[in-house]
């Protein structure tokens, strides 16, 4: 049976994942510099994708992630980098 990509990336190939964020991060710095919205925009669906992808891969949710948003809004960014 035929795997699909999420189910690929999601096996033992682990590893490649952050390359792959942060190859489509760059990406969309390129976009944005360009000042190219559809490029941008494109990119940003794929960071968006990889991230999701290595986060699951490590039992990470997007909702965690928002909760983490959500305690650093209490903080400065100064206070919230020094925290950690």
């Amino acid at each position: 049976m035929k795997q699909s990509r999420p189910a690929k990336q999601l096996t033992p190939v682990q590893a490649g994942q952050p390359n792959c964020c942060g190859e489509e991060a760059i990406e969309a710095v390129i976009e944005a510099v360009k000042g190219d919205k559809q490029g941008l925009t494109s990119e940003a669906a794929d960071v968006i994708y990889h991230l999701m992808v290595m986060l699951a891969s490590h039992d990470i949710s997007l909702e965690d992630v928002v909760d983490e948003l959500v305690k650093r809004q209490a903080k400065s960014g100064i206070e919230e980098k020094a925290s950690r």
